[in-house]
């Protein structure tokens, strides 16, 4: 732990996600943005200049700088570049997934217990006010649906849209839900890149509760929800809005006709995710707070994902052999 008054920060990668978490950690009172790292010199100098920190000429240049690093490369990197900076005594804030594989991620698990160093993993919608109201108002859900669909863009086809987008879901299903997963059903299809690019999975809890998890990066707009429902009520939330409704009987405003039943209608216009994520990040490596999405919740965020896309590969050999899909060309 350090008892600084200020966390000094160095950034790996200046791409799409490494310019927004410059942006915020250059804002935090509690950072010290110190440097930033990216293989693209070029690109690195843009984003420095825009939030005036220093261009580290290597990744043992930025380490030796200073006491944390964020981490937003491409998923295959984050192993090597994670247990790197461990291994040098730095604190991690990793972009999701944790690592490209479940032995990558137990291992960085480890080292972090080892080292006494915080990891920290980036599942932004653990920060956000919804997920707040969300556990606030169901405790028990029995069932969850959540969509998150968004028009095609090339950045993040390296991976597939399970772990580019459908993963933060899972991640948010699995902080809900206090129960193992018993079963997960799937299947997906690759339209416009080498990757499912769109994607459904029913997932099962050994509780008995069911999670429906729709994702598409390959849509006409763009549509964040979940909707949950127990016998405490029936709660929507649209994440791209920051709107909230409940209905249930404790809450809210009379709904005439209904029996007893109250709305509540709850919005957000102040709240920062990012900013959350990296205020959470600093208050852990000065002052020892508890990490919310640590190493253990990136493990189960990134196996559920692994166990959809195993599910979906067996969907497709059933769709193969049926005839329903083509069998893809012998090499």
């Amino acid at each position: 732990m350090n008892t600084a008054q200020q966390l000094r920060v160095g950034i790996v990668g200046a791409g799409h996600f490494g310019r927004f978490h410059a942006l915020k950690s250059a804002a935090n009172p509690a950072e010290q943005l110190v440097a930033l790292y990216d293989p693209d010199p070029a690109r690195a100098a843009v984003v420095a200049a825009e939030v005036r920190c220093g261009i580290a000429t290597s990744y043992e240049n930025l380490l030796e700088q200073v006491d944390a690093v964020i981490i937003a490369a491409p998923a295959e990197y984050h192993f090597p570049l994670t247990s790197q900076a461990l291994r040098a005594g730095r604190h991690v804030l990793v972009e999701k997934p944790i690592a490209a594989t479940l032995d990558e991620a137990y291992a960085l698990a480890e080292l972090a217990e080892q080292t006494g160093k915080i990891l920290q993993v980036g599942h932004l919608l653990r920060y956000s006010a919804e997920h707040h109201a969300i556990t606030e108002r169901i405790k028990a859900p029995l069932y969850i649906e959540a969509t998150r669909i968004a028009p095609y863009k090339p950045r993040g086809t390296d991976v597939s849209v399970i772990l580019d987008l459908m993963i933060h879901d899972l991640d948010l299903v699995l902080a809900i839900v206090d129960s193992p997963i018993a079963e997960i059903d799937a299947l997906g299809a690759a339209v416009s890149s080498a990757h499912e690019d769109i994607a459904n999975a029913r997932v099962r809890f050994e509780n008995g509760c069911v999670a429906t998890i729709t994702a598409s990066r390959i849509s006409l707009k763009t549509e964040r929800r979940m909707r949950l429902f127990s016998q405490d009520g029936y709660l929507s939330a649209d994440f791209m809005e920051r709107k909230l409704s409940f209905i249930g009987r404790e809450r809210g405003l009379p709904l005439p006709g209904t029996g007893g039943f109250r709305r509540e209608a709850i919005s957000w216009k102040d709240h920062d995710n990012l900013a959350a994520e990296h205020e959470a990040f600093a208050a852990s490596c000065l002052y020892g707070a508890p990490v919310l999405v640590d190493a253990q919740a990136g493990i189960r965020a990134l196996d559920a994902a692994i166990r959809v896309t195993d599910s979906i590969k067996r969907s497709r050999e059933i769709m193969e052999l049926s005839g329903l899909i083509p069998s893809p060309p012998k090499s």
